[in-house]
């Protein structure tokens, strides 16, 4: 073989790249990833402590709640649904926790309760939207309510402070740069993979998003799989709450509406399409990354915290408009 035959396989390879990167539908699928790259790029060369290893590790440590929340708020966009009351049901779970550990249960006992708190109310939404009909919206919309209602009533309004050996181990241990909160979303996300790509669940997930007449002719019970994923997505919620009662140190009854907005917001940049059928765990995971970085660099700039939310706002409808050129 020539050298020039040799060469053509690799020049035939580059000139494809190089074609696939002029269509806009490349940028659609890699939104996320290109984004956060660019954003690195940008904020170490006008910030030099933003690629120190300290303030590395606070963003990653932040952005594990954000990437448990994205994660479960996958699944249930994928079969075409959204949950509005994953924050909600987030602080219930921290309450939940709270009163759990003042009323001495330990540890171990109070996360369950924890997640069984958040588990009825994804439950709740379940029932609704796949045997009551209800839609998405308005169900998840009226159990975002339900739920910040009875954080508040079983709270009094206040915060309640919790003083666990585990949580604080949890909030302050690491392997290397790599803290214990991020290992937890590590594993969580190469979970949710597993099932979502291999197992016969996440294909029925898939395919009840992609079309649900289909799925059903097929033999796929369209409500189990609908109740089955918000119910996921609660209990994913119970397991972020353990991560913010570590976090803050006690459990805080008033909702934080940008962990919702922000779930859903990592979910579009990962090029999850909301109309269903198009399931991404990866994705989403880089889009929790990219919207912490982008957070933590406007932080270190000085920016006024008046201006990162409308800053996540842009990204957020850039990609919304980037989905319209996904290949199907």
């Amino acid at each position: 073989m020539t050298k020039t035959e040799a060469e053509r396989p690799t020049t035939t390879k580059t000139s494809s790249l190089l074609a696939e990167a002029r269509q806009i539908s490349f940028w659609a699928e890699n939104a996320a990833p290109i984004g956060l790259i660019g954003l690195v790029i940008v904020f170490s060369i006008l910030s030099p402590s933003f690629l120190t290893l300290g303030n590395i590790r606070a963003m990653l440590v932040a952005a594990a709640i954000l990437i448990v929340l994205a994660v479960a708020q996958a699944f249930v966009i994928t079969t075409g649904g959204i949950d509005l009351s994953i924050s909600a049901t987030m602080t219930l779970g921290a309450i939940g926790f709270g009163l759990a550990w003042q009323a001495g249960y330990g540890f171990v006992l109070s996360a369950i309760i924890a997640i069984l708190a958040a588990s009825l109310i994804g439950l709740i939404n379940g029932l609704l939207i796949a045997k009551g009909k209800v839609t998405d919206f308005i169900a998840t919309l009226g159990t975002l309510s339900v739920a910040t209602g009875l954080s508040l009533i079983i709270s009094n309004g206040k915060p309640i402070p919790v003083s666990s050996p585990e949580l604080l181990v949890l909030t302050s241990g690491s392997v290397g740069i790599i803290g214990y909160p991020v290992i937890l979303a590590a594993i969580i996300g190469v979970v949710a993979w597993f099932v979502m790509f291999r197992t016969r669940f996440g294909l029925h997930v898939q395919a009840v998003g992609g079309n649900e007449e289909s799925a059903i002719a097929n033999g796929i019970s369209a409500t189990r799989v609908r109740m089955a994923v918000y119910l996921i997505a609660a209990a994913l919620a119970g397991i972020a709450a353990l991560l913010l009662v570590a976090r803050v140190g006690a459990a805080e009854p008033a909702i934080n509406t940008q962990f919702l907005l922000n779930s859903i917001a990592a979910v579009v940049l990962g090029g999850v399409s909301l109309t269903g059928g198009k399931a991404k765990i990866v994705g989403p995971i880089i889009g929790a990354l990219l919207l912490t970085a982008l957070t933590n660099g406007l932080t270190l700039l000085g920016v006024s915290q008046f201006y990162q939310p409308l800053a996540v706002g842009l990204v957020v409808v850039l990609a919304a408009l980037l989905t319209r050129f996904q290949k199907k």
